[in-house]
């Protein structure tokens, strides 16, 4: 019998030796999975939880720096172009001789973003708390952007209609128009172009819900990768429990 059970334990540990360290490492990580971190396994209502956790301290940080000055104007990464749809018309009155009017316009958008982010913070919170959720672990197990991803395809329509008014209050502090009309009315009165006349309003919508969504989902990641951007208990132990 002695010898039996001698036999079997010489054999799990050729066993244990055989395994490569990357196989012992998978190994741990199911383990640890399995048991939800020695014992204290997650809920799914306490994942759902930590998600919204991180969405609102991923919209509110990031809805604070684009509401600074620069806050879309000087990060290339949100910043607003002039509408792609009507390159044309920066293309000729640039020609003639308007690139200073173009740029104050660039720059008016961007301050206009600017002046929207300062409320977008509740409408993005409000969003937040009627967003459901059905499969926390999913989210919390997908990609370093999962939950921003589900955030935008749940509440996209639902920003768009509470932002634009927003917007286009800012764009009329700002005032856009200002810079906007001298060059769109001298471009359509050069002979044989079509006219053009983008909505401005909704150009700056989409454009600035868009920037926000890439702010939060650098914020997101942040939360995923950095234990030190964990700023509650829930967030620590949500997101603690993932092994990458």
């Amino acid at each position: 019998m002695k010898k039996h059970i001698f036999g079997i334990s010489l054999a799990i540990a050729i066993g244990l030796i055989a395994c490569t360290t990357a196989q012992i490492n998978q190994m741990t990580k199911d383990i640890n999975n399995m048991g939800g971190g020695g014992g204290n396994k997650l809920t799914n209502e306490e994942v759902i939880q930590g998600l919204r956790e991180a969405l609102n301290v991923g919209t509110n940080n990031s809805t604070g720096s684009a509401s600074k000055v620069d806050g879309f104007f000087g990060n290339p990464l949100i910043k607003i172009p002039f509408p792609p749809e009507a390159i044309k018309v920066k293309e000729k009155v640039e020609q003639l001789g308007m690139k200073d009017q173009v740029d104050k316009f660039v720059l008016t958008l961007n301050r206009g973003a600017e002046e929207a982010s300062k409320s977008a913070a509740p409408i993005f919170l409000d969003a937040i708390k009627g967003m459901s959720i059905g499969d926390g672990f999913a989210i919390l197990k997908g990609a370093d952007n999962a939950a921003t991803t589900y955030l935008k395809d749940k509440t996209s329509g639902q920003l768009y209609t509470k932002f634009l008014p927003v917007v286009k209050n800012a764009l009329n502090t700002v005032k856009v128009t200002q810079y906007w009309n001298p060059v769109i009315s001298t471009y359509n009165k050069i002979p044989g172009v079509q006219q053009q006349n983008p909505n401005l309003d909704d150009y700056t919508t989409n454009r600035a819900i868009g920037g926000l969504f890439s702010l939060i989902q650098g914020e997101e990641k942040k939360i995923r990768d950095n234990p030190a951007a964990r700023v509650s208990d829930i967030l620590k132990k949500v997101f603690g429990s993932v092994v990458k």
